[in-house]
């Protein structure tokens, strides 16, 4: 599953974890991304989208006709 957020564009940040003993080691911070099918009643359908748990909630306040135009206007495919 690719770690990227559609709608807000949250993808995986880089850093170290580091050990008692202080030695470091490379670890990603994965942003918290789920699958979620919306009914969108402009097109007629449902869309599945990859979306951040944030962005769920822009959603939610939103609605989906906006956060899809949003992903629209950032070269997104929906």
């Amino acid at each position: 599953m690719s770690a990227h957020c559609q709608l807000t564009g949250a993808k995986p940040g880089f850093g170290n974890a580091i050990s008692h003993s202080h030695r470091r080691t490379s670890r990603r911070f994965d942003p918290n991304i789920q699958h979620k099918r919306y009914w969108l009643p402009g097109g007629g359908r449902t869309v599945r989208l990859t979306l951040s748990a944030r962005a769920i909630r822009t959603v939610d306040s939103i609605g989906i006709e906006a956060a899809v135009a949003r992903i629209r206007a950032r070269g997104g495919k929906v």
